[in-house]
Parts: structure tokens; sequence; C-alpha cells
């Protein structure tokens, strides 16, 4: 029997991978007097609600989706969290 999952994709630049819009938001907090952030990854969030056997089986298949459509795995690092959807 299947059951809903929520699957959080977190996708942020790779190290090393120039981030443009990390450094203007470092600079303007800067700017507006927060001097102790010392380097911004921006990064985006996608949330898929996903039906599984099993919330490993959701993770295993929000994985795939990534390699193959979701995350560039060249320049981007991805995270896969999932949990049970609220009932």
């Amino acid at each position: 029997m299947t059951e809903n999952y929520l699957a959080d994709v977190q996708i942020t630049p790779r190290a090393g991978i120039l981030d443009p819009v990390g450094e203007t938001i470092a600079s303007a907090l800067g700017n507006l007097g927060y001097e102790d952030v010392r380097s911004v990854r921006a990064g985006r969030l996608i949330r898929l609600e996903i039906a599984a056997e099993t919330a490993q089986d959701a993770q295993t298949a929000v994985e795939s989706m990534c390699e193959e459509l979701i995350a560039n795995p060249i320049i981007e690092d991805y995270l896969v969290t999932v949990r049970d959807v609220e009932k």
C-alpha cells in the first residue's frame, strides 16, 4: 500500500562554483551592519508530494529525479529530506 510523502530538495551551487546571488546577499548584509556573516550560498527549494511504499522508496525516487532533471549534479549539490504528509 502506498503512502504520500513530502520531499524537500535543497539545491545549492557546489563549492568552487561562483554564486553571484550569494555574494550580493553577503555584501548587502555587511552593508546593513551584519559583519558576522562570512559567506552566503544561495539556492532553491523544491517540494514534491510523492506516493511510495516506504519513505526510503520515496527518497530513492526523488534522488533519481534530482540526478535526471531537478538538479545539475555537475555544478549543484542537493539534499533530499523526506517526511510523512500530515493528515
